[in-house]
C-alpha cells in the first residue's frame, strides 16, 4: 500500500535536503525510495535525506549510546546520500538537522550545546554567529587524520592526474590543489573524479584555490568545489570544507592561522582547529535554513 509521509525540504549554503520526521523509527526507506525522494525532476530534490530519529528508535543509535563516553544524546541523524547509500556524517546535513529539531520544538541549543548521534560518533552543535558574523549553528567535527600517502586525481577533460592529500573527518576526503581560479571554474564535475588508488569506502573530492592574500587579519580564505560521493557535484558540503582548509593549513606549515573561511557556489563557511584536551578539532559554522513543509506518498 502507498504510504503519505511528512517532510521538510532544508539547504546550509545549498546543500539541499529531504527531512523526513521518524522519531519512533516506524521507517524503512529502500535505497530506491530515497533515490526518488532525492531526485530533481522526479521527486522533491536534494542532495540527501535526513531522517529525524530517537537514538534509541535505530540500532546503530543504540549501538552508539552503548559504546560512546561522549553523554547521552536523544536524536540520531540518518543521513543517506542522493543515491540511497548511507554516509557517516554531513556537515550542512547536521545543521539544518538542528535547525529542524529546535524549529519544531524537538530540542532546545540555547542552554547548552546539543549533541547529535551519526555515524561517524556523536557531534556537539551549538548556536553561532560563526566567523563572518552570519547566524547559524556550529558542528565540532572532533579530531581528523591527514594521510600524507598521496592519492592521484583525474578529472574529465582535465589533463593529467593531479596529487590529492586524505582528509578524514568522521567522513573520508581528498582534497586537491589547483593553481588559479580560472581552472577551478572550468572543471567538469559532471563525471565522477577518477581516484588512484581508489580509497577502499570512496571519497569526496575537493577542489582548492588560495585566495591572495592566503591570510588576511589572521584568518585564512580559499575557494572550493567539490564531488561528493553518492551524490555527484554539489554547491556545498560542509565536512569538505572542514577537509579543504585542513588540507590548505597542513600544506602552508605550522604558521598558518586556525581560522578559515571557504568560499563555495553556495555561499560561505567558517572553519576553525582548537585544541580540545590533548586533541585539536575541526568546527564547522554556517547558516541552515527550513524552506517548505509538505507530504509526500511513497510508491
Amino acid at each position: 500500500m502507498p504510504q503519505t509521509i511528512a517532510f521538510t525540504k532544508g539547504h546550509g549554503t545549498g546543500n539541499d535536503f529531504v527531512i523526513v520526521p521518524d522519531p519512533d523509527g516506524a521507517l524503512d526507506l529502500t535505497d530506491d525510495q530515497v533515490a526518488v525522494l532525492c531526485d530533481r525532476r522526479f521527486g522533491i530534490g536534494g542532495d540527501g535525506i535526513l531522517r529525524v530519529v530517537r537514538a534509541d528508535a535505530i540500532e546503530e543509535g543504540r549501538e552508539l549510546a552503548a559504546s560512546t563516553s561522549s553523554g547521552a544524546f536523544e536524536w540520531f541523524m540518518d543521513y543517506r546520500n542522493a543515491d540511497g547509500s548511507k554516509a557517516e556524517m554531513c556537515g550542512n546535513g547536521v545543521r539544518v538537522f538542528v535547525r529542524y529539531l529546535v524549529d519544531v520544538g524537538w530540542a532546545d541549543v540555547d542552554g547548552a550545546p546539543l549533541a547529535i548521534g551519526t555515524r561517524a560518533g556523536v557531534k556537539t552543535v551549538t548556536r553561532s554567529n560563526g566567523i563572518l558574523g552570519e547566524k547559524g549553528f556550529e558542528v565540532d567535527l572532533g579530531a581528523f587524520t591527514v594521510d600524507e600517502s598521496e592519492v592521484l586525481v583525474r578529472t574529465r577533460g582535465g589533463g593529467a592526474p593531479r596529487p590529492g592529500v586524505g582528509i578524514d573527518v568522521g567522513n573520508p576526503h581528498v582534497v586537491v590543489a589547483l593553481p588559479d581560479e580560472t581552472e577551478l571554474e572550468g572543471l567538469d564535475l559532471a563525471a565522477q573524479p577518477l581516484l588512484q588508488p581508489e580509497p577502499p569506502l570512496g571519497a569526496n573530492v575537493e577542489f582548492v584555490v588560495p585566495s591572495d592574500p592566503l591570510v588576511r587579519e589572521g584568518v585564512g580564505s580559499i575557494r572550493m568545489r567539490v564531488f561528493e560521493r553518492g551524490v555527484g557535484e554539489t554547491l556545498s558540503c560542509g565536512t569538505g570544507v572542514a577537509a579543504a582548509a585542513l588540507a590548505v593549513r597542513h600544506w602552508a606549515g605550522p604558521a598558518a592561522p586556525d581560522h578559515w573561511v571557504v568560499e563555495v557556489p553556495g555561499g560561505t563557511l567558517g572553519v576553525r582547529m582548537p585544541q580540545v584536551g590533548d586533541e585539536r578539532h575541526v568546527l564547522l559554522s554556517g547558516p541552515a535554513t527550513l524552506v517548505y513543509t509538505g507530504e509526500v506518498t511513497l510508491a
